[in-house]
C-alpha cells in the first residue's frame, strides 16, 4: 500500500523580426482554442487513434482507461480526445486522476491506490514549488556541494539571495545593510499569478508593510494565527530586454520518478513579455516589473491582438541572430543545470511513489548578460490557453506527457527510449547522452546532452516513427 510550471531589437535581426511579433492572446473561440479545434484532438491532425489522441484507448488488459479531473480546460480536451472515459463524481473506479494540490493535501494520505493508478502530484510537491521551501532546499544543496567541490557548488549560483520572513528577518536586515540601494522583491510564499508581490529599496517600506499588511488578519481568523510567510529576494534589476521590454521564460519539465531521478524536458515553451517598457524609475508599477499574464492583461493599454508571448523557438532564433548560436547554446546548458540541480535539491526529501508524477513549470529570467536565473517552480502551471497557438502548445505538451506515462502500455519493452514526442529524457539516474542531431538550434556534434529546448519540435512525425505507424495504419 502506498501513500502518497536585448535591449531594443537590433536592426541586424531584421531577417527574422517579421516572424517574431508576440502572438495574439485571444483565440477565435474565446477560450484560446482555434476555431477548427474539436474534441477529436490530434486525430484531426493526422495522428491515428491511440497514438496522437483520437479513438478509444485500452489499458493492457483491454479495459477502457477511466480518468478524473477537476479542471475543464486543455487537459480535459486531451483526455477526451485520447478516447478515455471520465469517471463520474463519487466513482472510485479510475485509472488516471488530474487533481489539484488541495485534494492531495486533504485526501491523498487516506486513499488506497491500485497498482495501475496514476496521479499528477507527488505527496510533498511543495518542497520545490513553495517559494520559501525551494530556497531552503537549494541553499542546503549548495552547502553540501561546497564541501565536496567548488565547481559543482558554482553550478548552484542560479537563484538570487533569498530570505524567508518572518523567520529570517534579522538575517535579511544584515544583508540589506551590506548592499545599500539594492532593490528587493517581496513575494507571498504560497501564492501565484503575481498576487501580493511588491518591490522596495528602503527598510521603511518593510516596516510600513508589517504594520499595514504583515500582521493583518481576516475577521474569521484567530488572533493567535501567525502572519503569512513571505520570501524577500534580491531583484534582478538588469534583465535582458527585447524592444525595451522585460520577459521571462516558461519551461516544462516532467518528473516520473525521484528514486531514481528521471526527468524529461519539453522542447517547446514560451516567453512572457511585460506590456510596458522597462524602467527603474517606478518600482511600484507591476506592468513594468511582473510578466505574469494574469497581471499584464489588466494593463490599461494592453492590446489583446498583439498579446505578450513568443514561442521559445522564436526567442532562440532571435537570440542566435542577435548574438550567436554559441552564446545561446551556453545559456541553454546553464538552464539544464537549473532543472537538474533544482530537482536534486529535493530528491532526498521528496516522497517517491510509483503512482505519482509531476509536470513542473520552471520560470526563468535572463539578465543582460544572458545568464539565466530561476524565479520559481510551479506545481500547477496554467493549462488555460490564451490563443490558438498557446492551445496547440499545451495540447501537444499534455498529449506527449500521456505518451511518456504510457498508460496503454505501448512502450513496454522499450523503456530505454530517449524521446517521446516533444519530450527528451535528459536525466535518468544520471545525465542522458543524445543520439540525435539538433535541428534548427545550432547544436554542434560534440554537445551530447539530450536537451533540445527551443529546437524544432517535430513531435507528430516522431510519434509516428516511435509507434511504428505506417501510412496504412493511419487510415
Amino acid at each position: 500500500m502506498s501513500r502518497k510550471e536585448a535591449k531594443d531589437a537590433p536592426g541586424g535581426a531584421a531577417a527574422v523580426s517579421s516572424k517574431l511579433a508576440p502572438r495574439s492572446e485571444v483565440g477565435g473561440r474565446g477560450d484560446g482554442r482555434p476555431r477548427d479545434a474539436v474534441a477529436a484532438g490530434s486525430g484531426a491532425r493526422g495522428l491515428p487513434a491511440g497514438a496522437g489522441g483520437g479513438g478509444r484507448a485500452n489499458a493492457g488488459g483491454g479495459r477502457v482507461i477511466r480518468y478524473k479531473t477537476c479542471l475543464r480546460n486543455t487537459i480535459g480536451d486531451v483526455l477526451r480526445a485520447r478516447g478515455w472515459q471520465e469517471a463520474k463524481e463519487g466513482e472510485g473506479d479510475w485509472d488516471f486522476y488530474w487533481c489539484d494540490v488541495a485534494w492531495m493535501r486533504e485526501h491523498f494520505d487516506g486513499t488506497y491506490l491500485e497498482e495501475h493508478q496514476r496521479i499528477c502530484h507527488f505527496r510533498n510537491h511543495y518542497e520545490l514549488t513553495r517559494k520559501n521551501l525551494m530556497a531552503k532546499n537549494l541553499k542546503r544543496l549548495r552547502k553540501v556541494l561546497e564541501k565536496e567541490s567548488t565547481v559543482e557548488a558554482a553550478k548552484c549560483e542560479f537563484f538570487p539571495a533569498t530570505f524567508e520572513l518572518p523567520s529570517e528577518y534579522h538575517i535579511f536586515v544584515e544583508e540589506f545593510k551590506k548592499h545599500p540601494g539594492t532593490i528587493w522583491i517581496m513575494k507571498p510564499a504560497g501564492k501565484a499569478q503575481g498576487k501580493g508581490i511588491f518591490l522596495f529599496r528602503k527598510l521603511k517600506d518593510i516596516t510600513d508593510w508589517k504594520k499595514e499588511d504583515y500582521f493583518r488578519r481576516d475577521e474569521e481568523k484567530s488572533d493567535k494565527e501567525p502572519p503569512e510567510t513571505y520570501v524577500v529576494q534580491r531583484y534582478i534589476d538588469n534583465p535582458y530586454l527585447i524592444s525595451g521590454k522585460k520577459f521571462d521564460i516558461r519551461v516544462y519539465v516532467l518528473v516520473t520518478s525521484y528514486s531514481p531521478l528521471k526527468a524529461w524536458l519539453y522542447r517547446s515553451g514560451f516567453a512572457r513579455f511585460s506590456n510596458t517598457h522597462y524602467s527603474l524609475s517606478s518600482i511600484s508599477d507591476q506592468y513594468v516589473h511582473l510578466t505574469n499574464v494574469a497581471i499584464q492583461k489588466t494593463a490599461p493599454d494592453y492590446d489583446p491582438e498583439k498579446g505578450c508571448k513568443w514561442s521559445l523557438q522564436e526567442l532562440m532564433t532571435f537570440l542566435a541572430a542577435r548574438h550567436s548560436h554559441q552564446v545561446v547554446r551556453q545559456a541553454r546548458q546553464q538552464m539544464d543545470q537549473i532543472y537538474i540541480k533544482s530537482l536534486q535539491s529535493v530528491q532526498k526529501v521528496m516522497i517517491n511513489d510509483k503512482h505519482c508524477f509531476e509536470l513542473y513549470g520552471f520560470d526563468i529570467l535572463f539578465d543582460e548578460n544572458l545568464k539565466p536565473w530561476l524565479i520559481e517552480v510551479n506545481a500547477s502551471p496554467s493549462l488555460t490557453a490564451s490563443s490558438p497557438s498557446d492551445y496547440e502548445l499545451k495540447f501537444g505538451l499534455l498529449e506527449d506527457m500521456l505518451h511518456v506515462l504510457d498508460m496503454e502500455g505501448r512502450l513496454i519493452g522499450r523503456e530505454n527510449v530517449k524521446r517521446v514526442g516533444g519530450f527528451d529524457l535528459m536525466w535518468c539516474d544520471g545525465p542522458v547522452a543524445s543520439d540525435e542531431l539538433a535541428l534548427n538550434c545550432g547544436q554542434p556534434l560534440m554537445y551530447t546532452t539530450n536537451s533540445f529546448l527551443g529546437c524544432y519540435n517535430d513531435r507528430e512525425q516522431q510519434l509516428k516513427q516511435l509507434f511504428n505507424l505506417s501510412p496504412l495504419a493511419q487510415l
